[in-house]
């Protein structure tokens, strides 16, 4: 062996720095294994054309845990946070709808639809608040087992039961979240389309289905549920999204982690059914008494670990775990953001909106996704356009801007042999076709641009066929489920080996959970291992 550690974690992704600066804290000897050059995994800031650098994958702080922004000091290692306006939805000719943090604003906004629904609103986002709070106490918990005949995770059981003992009606809300579709979730609220769809549109970001399938309500409130007040706030991070990663880095680093770039893994060594260690693609060798894996579940389990050591109804799991993406994303450099139309400062009260949803109604979004269903990309994706540099002046030359673009939906395989060689130009086409539509004259203002379709993904950062959660955020891939059954608790059914990646509950985002979850159970194990 090249080197002995404590810990090697493989995938410097924010989770897997984030696990890693935890057990440093602890005093374990942690090594960080990143395949890149640059560590950071989706939450990486990049030059993408001459004179501009974007947040190439991940592109809002939105989910960053409280607690892990507080124990990591991430504020003093260089996290800054800076504001977004509110959400502005375009809605075609003249008009918008404007979504706000502030329940006052937003009535005043839902009632030129609808009186009933800007009525209606405030019991509404109470009634989901209160859905959330379970849920984020749940974040932070290491699923049980609750069919395992062993005392210990009996016991586990019986203690969850005991701490949510006071959830009372919230587990009905619960099952309607996780069984209803977006759209008839909404339908039991609102009465007006429009109203649906802003908060519809939610359900549809990184998810491969539209707002009428079963089981999206739940994505509109995992969207929705990040809580940072007094820990950092919503909105754009200074420096692009590379700087939460290079803030959890620095952190690690006080500590005595190290991450050592351009070393990807070929190899989890197994002996006597423990992890010993791993190798290197240009074959150095590092010994672990503890190996934890930030790659997806696919690529751990179905090419690092050898199958001769693992069930094989846990493989058969793993295999089966839905992973199929339709998400795209561009970074655009321009001279000037796009200018909508139907916005104006005056009115608005804002100068510029940062953050912008373009999906005019619930059919639109349901389109889009009819046509991914059929293995065709959108005619007319939905997109969320972001201007960052209106408020941060690092990332583009001064005057000038950069605009990331998230959209959906761009099947991961194309029907009929087609490629996305051929193809990407033609989704690109259709999306400046949807902004231009809504921001005329938008197109001359581009200087250069980038698209990432979901085989880029995968190919640059490891996303298990481009998606962006590590798979479906779906019932049957949640909290006990996620990866596998018996093993959704961080660990494998290798000793020694675990997993903080988002395969692992409670699912993607640039959230940091299932790091600290995985560390705190990596630290319980330490003395067995």
């Amino acid at each position: 062996m090249q080197s002995q550690q404590d810990v090697i974690i493989i995938g410097g992704g924010h989770n897997g720095l984030v696990c890693g600066a935890y057990l440093a804290r602890a005093g374990l000897r942690t090594l960080v294994l990143e395949r890149r050059a640059l560590f950071g995994g989706a939450a990486v800031t990049e030059e993408f054309t001459p004179g501009f650098r974007a947040s190439r994958f991940s592109y809002v702080m939105s989910l960053l845990h409280p607690r892990v922004i507080r124990d990591l000091e991430l504020r003093i290692h260089g996290l800054t946070v800076l504001p977004a306006n509110d959400l502005f939805c375009p809605l075609g000719d003249d008009d918008a709808i404007v979504f706000s943090d502030d329940t006052r604003k937003t009535q005043a906004e839902f009632a030129r639809f609808s009186r009933h629904d800007a009525e209606i609103y405030p019991q509404f986002a109470r009634y989901l608040e209160e859905s959330a709070r379970v849920v984020r106490r749940l974040l932070l918990e290491t699923p049980v087992d609750p069919v395992r005949r062993s005392w210990r995770s009996f016991k586990r059981s019986a203690q969850l039961l005991w701490r949510e003992r006071r959830i009372g009606d919230q587990a009905y809300r619960l099952v309607d979240l996780l069984t209803q579709s977006a759209y008839d979730y909404l339908s039991a609220w609102f009465e007006h389309d429009i109203i649906k769809t802003v908060l519809a549109y939610y359900a549809c970001i990184g998810t491969f289905a539209g707002p009428k399938s079963p089981g999206t309500a739940y994505v509109i409130m995992h969207h929705l549920m990040g809580e940072h007040e007094g820990a950092g706030g919503w909105g754009f991070v200074r420096g692009g999204m590379g700087a939460i990663t290079q803030a959890i880095a620095r952190a690690g680093e006080k500590y005595g982690m190290r991450v050592l770039t351009e070393a990807p893994v070929a190899e989890v060594q197994v002996a006597d059914g423990r992890v010993r260690g791993v190798r290197t693609v240009d074959g150095r060798e590092f010994g672990a008494r503890a190996v934890v894996s930030n790659v997806p579940a696919g690529t751990l389990f179905g090419r690092l670990v050898g199958a001769a050591h693992l069930p094989a109804e846990f493989m058969r799991e793993i295999a089966t775990f839905r992973t199929f993406s339709t998400a795209f994303k561009m970074n655009i450099a321009a001279t000037a953001p796009p200018r909508y139309r139907a916005f104006d400062a005056a009115r608005r009260g804002f100068a510029y909106p940062t953050y912008v949803h373009i999906a005019p109604d619930i059919d639109y979004l349901e389109r889009a996704y009819d046509d991914a269903k059929y293995g065709w990309y959108s005619a007319r994706p939905f997109l969320t356009p972001v201007v960052p540099t209106i408020v941060d002046d690092t990332l583009a030359p001064p005057g000038q801007h950069v605009i990331n673009v998230f959209g959906g939906h761009a099947p991961y395989r194309l029907r009929d042999g087609a490629s996305w060689v051929d193809e990407k130009a033609g989704l690109t086409r259709a999306a400046l076709e949807v902004i231009e539509g809504m921001a005329p004259g938008f197109g001359a203002q581009i200087i250069g641009m980038e698209t990432l379709v979901a085989p880029d993904l995968e190919e640059i950062v490891g996303l298990p066929q481009g998606h962006i959660f590590h798979g479906e955020l779906s019932p049957d891939q949640l909290f006990w489920q996620r990866p596998a059954p018996h093993y959704a608790d961080y660990r494998t059914p290798v000793r020694g080996l675990f997993q903080c990646g988002s395969s692992t509950h409670p699912g993607g985002g640039v959230s940091g959970i299932p790091g600290h979850n995985a560390a705190r159970e990596i630290l319980k194990d330490w003395r067995r291992l």
